[in-house]
């Protein structure tokens, strides 16, 4: 669990190695009062199926539109495997516009370093990140 400085907001990270293991978590969390009156609470998981050597992935955005893709696919590019994360994030009265992605991305991502999912910060940040080509100029 960790609290984010920047959002109202708790992040959970669970290992999970069946789909019916995520409805199981999210019933646990929401037998909290506060987790359950949340504003948002906005999940995405990833449990690799070694026998068809795929994924089953997932998300929900919990009303906070594109939240839960772009914690899962935080997780796709991190490569991490049989984890579900959940952000529960309360409205604090202050608008954060779209840096609230920014913060909950880093606040998952933060933690999943911490526990050991997947490599240092710097790594982490390099993993799977479009690299912007140097503009010049054309010529003729």
């Amino acid at each position: 669990m960790h609290l984010s400085p920047f959002l109202l907001c708790v992040i959970f990270v669970v290992v999970v190695f069946y789909v019916f293991q995520v409805r199981l978590v999210l019933d646990k969390l929401y037998e909290n009062k506060k987790i359950a009156s949340a504003t948002h609470n906005i999940y995405a998981y990833r449990i690799y199926c070694e026998d068809r050597n795929t994924f089953l992935q997932d998300c929900e955005d919990d009303g906070e539109t594109a939240a839960g893709a772009r914690l899962l696919h935080l997780l796709q590019i991190l490569d991490v495997q049989n984890v579900m994360v959940v952000v529960t994030r309360w409205y604090g009265g202050i608008l954060l516009g779209p840096d609230r992605f920014k913060h909950i991305n880093n606040s998952a991502r933060n933690l999943l370093v911490q526990e050991g999912y997947t490599e240092s910060p710097d790594e982490a940040a390099k993993c799977g990140g479009k690299s912007k080509k140097p503009r010049g100029k054309k010529t003729k």
